[in-house]
């Protein structure tokens, strides 16, 4: 795939701060008052944010989706609770920087890529569902194929692959298909971060789960008594956000001067104190 820079020409650098899961008011407070703060100490050219749970702990709304901007997101992605909220489907049509998995259905509402630029440089950005104990409309690695040659056919100097997927395997799988060829493949949906972040062979950064922006106080955001007892019981629970100990989980992406290519890949780990 031939694209932009791909003679060995240099750009200016980037440096792409991705944000977790926000989950639930403890999330979007975290967000709000750490965001600013770290996009000036990371030197972040982009901000994108996982906005999956930002309404209530499940799915997001139009009102979630304008604070997660407010907030300082300049690409909003979400997962396999994009379609929670109906008053969300017109929304995702006609926000251009808010993306669902491109793998669902042609004929549901938004989009699965976008692309956001800023001092000289595009960046692509594309969300993706796993298939692995989840539903998704079309299988994820061709899909993948599709979305990053789509990006650069667009234009993109560099691009984001937000992985929503269960499966760790999976999330390690995609990493390694789609080395040299994005610039980063980042997974979330667990809400629990890995330790495995670091830049394969070919200069794509990857890392299993970034983890979550809410409370740890619960079990993944949720109230941890609700967990327990439909873990003890097996009955249905209805779960409720929890509220204690909200973090900022992320990481920081230094990309290269090279398209596609990433040169560090670091774990932001931060309380709300």
């Amino acid at each position: 795939m031939v694209g932009p820079r791909d003679n060995g020409a240099r750009m200016p650098g980037a440096t792409i701060l991705f944000v977790g899961d926000v989950c639930a008011g403890p999330g979007r407070r975290a967000l709000r008052a750490l965001l600013p703060g770290l996009r000036d100490e990371t030197g972040a050219t982009f901000v994108v944010v996982n906005g999956e749970n930002a309404a209530g702990g499940i799915g997001i709304t139009p009102d979630t989706a304008d604070e997660l901007f407010a907030a300082g997101a300049d690409v909003i992605t979400l997962g396999n609770h994009a379609y929670r909220h109906r008053e969300i489907y017109r929304y995702l049509d006609e926000r251009e920087h808010i993306v669902r998995p491109a793998n669902y259905l042609a004929s549901q509402p938004g989009r699965g890529t976008t692309l956001v630029e800023r001092d000289g440089v595009r960046l692509g950005v594309a969300n993706l569902s796993g298939n692995v104990f989840m539903q998704a409309g079309r299988p994820a690695f061709p899909e993948a194929d599709a979305a990053v040659g789509d990006l650069r056919r667009r234009g993109a100097h560099h691009v984001l692959l937000d992985f929503h997927a269960e499966a760790t395997s999976e999330k390690v799988a995609m990493g390694w298909h789609l080395d040299g060829r994005a610039t980063a493949v980042v997974g979330t949906h667990t809400h629990v971060p890995t330790a495995d972040a670091r830049v394969l062979p070919g200069g794509t950064a990857h890392i299993t789960d970034v983890g979550m922006t809410g409370a740890r106080e619960g079990v993944i955001g949720m109230r941890r008594e609700g967990a327990l007892e439909g873990f003890r019981t097996h009955m249905p629970i209805r779960h409720q956000p929890a509220e204690g100990d909200p973090w900022l989980m992320g990481v920081v992406i230094r990309c290269s001067e090279r398209a596609l290519r990433a040169e560090a890949i670091e774990a932001v780990l931060r309380p709300l104190r």
